[in-house]
C-alpha cells in the first residue's frame, strides 16, 4: 500500500508540473487562427490517460475556451454509460459546435455519438482509439485515428528481442481482450514470440474500472512484476494494454532490471516521468528524454527501455482538431478523407513538439476486401533509452 501511495503522490506533483504542457500550444498549428463556431474535445479523467486530459488543455489553450470546449468522460465510464450518453447529448444542444473530438473511444462511445446524430448531421466527429468493433466505428465517425494495434504486436516483440528479452509477459483483462484489434494483437504477439524463438505467457490483471479500482491494478502490478521476474528471470519484456498500469509497471520493471518495450500509447511522456520521479518540463521531449536516459544508465538499465520518440495520443487530439478545422473553413473535402492534409496535421504536431521531421507511418484499416479509409492505423519508429 506505500508503494501506491508513493505512485499517487509523485502523480499528484506531476500533474502541478505538467500543467505547463499547455504553453506551447500557442504557436500556429496546422488549423491556425481563428475559425467558425466550436469544437468540443471530449477526454478521460487525468486518472486513466493523463496525456488526452493534458492534449485538450493544449488546444483550450491555443484558441480559447470560446472555441475550444472540453469536458471528461466519466472515470469508471463502463458503469456510467447514460453519463456518457448526456454529455454529448449537452454539447450537441449547443448548434455552435462544429466538430467533436473523442480520446479515447472508449466502449459506449457509439452510443453517444448516436444520441448526436438523432440531431445533429453537421458535426464532424473524430474518433481516437476507439475500443469498439471497427466497422461501426466508421460509420458514426468521419476520421478515426489510432496506433496500429496489430501491426505493432510483431513489431514490439521484434523491439524486445532486440533489447534481449527471452520471455514476453502480456498483461489484459476481459473487458480489453474482448476488443477485436487488442485482442488479435495479443495472438499476433503470441504468433511472434513463437516465430523468435520467446516463451510467451498471458497473464490476467485486474480492470482498474472494476471494484479493484486503479488503486488495486497498480498494487497487482507492483507485486506482480517481481513474481514474474524470479520465476523466468529479468530477461523478460512486460506489456499492459491499460493507461493506468503503465507507471507501476515502468517501476516495477526497473526495480527488477526487466525490459519494458513501450507503453500502451507510446510516448516520452506516458508512465515514465511519474515512475522515474522526472519533473515534466512543459513538453521538452529533449529534456524528458535526456532524464530518462540518465535514470536509466543509473540504474544500468540502457538498452532495455524504450518507445515512441513523440506522444502519439496528444497528437491524435490535436492532429484530429486541425483536420477538422481544415474541414469547417472548408479547406479538405466534406467528404473522405485527405491523406495529404492529415499527414501534414500530424508531421506540423511533431515538428512543433520536438522539432523532428519524423515519417508517420499511415494505413487504412480493413477487414478481407473491405477498406475503411476514414480509419487510420498509425506506426513510429522507436525511441531506445
Amino acid at each position: 500500500m506505500k508503494q501506491v501511495l508513493k505512485i499517487v503522490c509523485t502523480v499528484m506533483i506531476s500533474l502541478i508540473v505538467v500543467g505547463a504542457m499547455a504553453s506551447c500550444s500557442k504557436k500556429g498549428g496546422a488549423g491556425g487562427g481563428a475559425f467558425p463556431g466550436k469544437i468540443a474535445v471530449i477526454t478521460n479523467t487525468v486518472s486513466q490517460n493523463e496525456e488526452e486530459f493534458r492534449s485538450a488543455e493544449q488546444l483550450v489553450e491555443k484558441y480559447g475556451a470560446n472555441k475550444i470546449v472540453f469536458v471528461t468522460w466519466p472515470d469508471n465510464f463502463m458503469a456510467e454509460q447514460e453519463q456518457m450518453v448526456t454529455t454529448v447529448a449537452r454539447l450537441a444542444a449547443d448548434k455552435d459546435i462544429k466538430a467533436l473530438i473523442i480520446n479515447q473511444a472508449v466502449p459506449g462511445t457509439n452510443a453517444a455519438v448516436d444520441k448526436l446524430k438523432e440531431t445533429r448531421d453537421d458535426v464532424f466527429v473524430v474518433y481516437c482509439s476507439p475500443q469498439e468493433n471497427p466497422p461501426d466505428v466508421s460509420v458514426r465517425a468521419n476520421l478515426t485515428l489510432m496506433p496500429d494495434e496489430l501491426g505493432m504486436g510483431p513489431v514490439m516483440v521484434r523491439q524486445a528481442k532486440s533489447q534481449g528479452a527471452k520471455n514476453f509477459v502480456h498483461y489484459s483483462f476481459p473487458r480489453h481482450m474482448s476488443q477485436v484489434l487488442l485482442s488479435g494483437r495479443r495472438d499476433l504477439i503470441r504468433q511472434t514470440c513463437v516465430e523468435e524463438g520467446i516463451q510467451f505467457v498471458d497473464a490476467t490483471a485486474p480492470d482498474p474500472t472494476s471494484d479493484a479500482g486503479v488503486t488495486g491494478a497498480q498494487q497487482f502490478i507492483l507485486e506482480d512484476v517481481p513474481k514474474m521476474v524470479t520465476r523466468y528471470g529479468d530477461d523478460t519484456a512486460f506489456f499492459s494494454t491499460n493507461c493506468a498500469m503503465q507507471i507501476p509497471l515502468i517501476k516495477a520493471v526497473v526495480d527488477n532490471h526487466a525490459i519494458y518495450p513501450q507503453p500502451c500509447c507510446p510516448s516520452p511522456f506516458h508512465g515514465f516521468p511519474s515512475a522515474l520521479g522526472i519533473e515534466a518540463r512543459g513538453l521538452d521531449i529533449k529534456y524528458m528524454v535526456d532524464e530518462t536516459r540518465k535514470i536509466a544508465a543509473d540504474a544500468d538499465m540502457l538498452g532495455r527501455l524504450s518507445t515512441w520518440p513523440i506522444p502519439g495520443s496528444m497528437m491524435y487530439t490535436v492532429a484530429g482538431a486541425e483536420y477538422a478545422i481544415r474541414w469547417i473553413k472548408g479547406e479538405v473535402p466534406q467528404t473522405g478523407i485527405d491523406n495529404d492534409a492529415l499527414r501534414e496535421c500530424m508531421s506540423d504536431y511533431i515538428k512543433e513538439i520536438s522539432g523532428d521531421d519524423l515519417d508517420v507511418e499511415m494505413i487504412a484499416y480493413a477487414e478481407g476486401d473491405q477498406v475503411y479509409d476514414n480509419f487510420k492505423l498509425l506506426l513510429v519508429d522507436y525511441l531506445v533509452y
